[in-house]
């Protein structure tokens, strides 16, 4: 005959299960955790004085406030020098001065804003990885926790199953003890 102790096993080992999956939990939200405290506040990176200046004349160079306040100082240098009087023209029509001037800063812009763009590359490089080995350390997850749930799965049908055969055995007994008691008073 089966006792109350043996359900009582059988709620325990449970329960150890449902614990067992509340750990796996609990561990997999920490790890997450870590993981998006580094990508929320990744190590600063260091500078050197050149990429300093590349990144702020990149940034000045690719601006409106560049455009307009360049495209004034031209207005006023071929309005200055289409105006005034021959002897004061210090640039006067072909602007050879003010091409030789634009070729200079175009010269000395680019190189420095290419520095600032391979460096941009450079960071959205490292951002791919990241994004790379996140989205590789998800799918490993993943793939552990189906293995976990699987083998949880596994032994609540094992404990189910067990369950059932105790209950199946104890209506057998049951079974057994009315026939007993109907043979005693004579019912068929």
């Amino acid at each position: 005959m089966h006792r109350p102790d043996d359900f009582d096993k059988l709620i325990n080992r449970n329960n150890e299960q449902l614990q067992k999956l509340h750990e796996i939990v609990r561990e997999a939200m920490h790890e997450q955790e870590l993981i998006t405290q580094n990508l929320l506040h990744p190590p600063e990176e260091t500078l050197s004085t050149g990429q300093k200046i590349s990144d702020k004349v990149a940034r000045f160079g690719g601006s409106w406030k560049f455009i307009i306040s360049f495209g004034i100082i031209l207005a006023l240098w071929i309005g200055y020098n289409s105006l005034a009087l021959t002897k004061d023209q210090f640039d006067p029509y072909p602007f050879i001065l003010m091409n030789l001037v634009l070729s200079c800063i175009a010269a000395l812009q680019a190189p420095i804003i290419m520095m600032s763009q391979n460096r941009q590359e450079e960071k959205d490089r490292m951002r791919s990885e990241n994004d790379y080995l996140v989205n590789l350390k998800a799918e490993l997850e993943i793939r552990s926790l189906h293995q976990k749930i699987d083998l949880l799965l596994e032994e609540q049908n094992k404990t189910l199953y067990d369950i059932q055969k105790q209950q199946y055995d104890l209506l057998l007994e049951l079974n057994r003890k009315l026939d007993h008691l109907n043979q005693k008073i004579g019912k068929p």
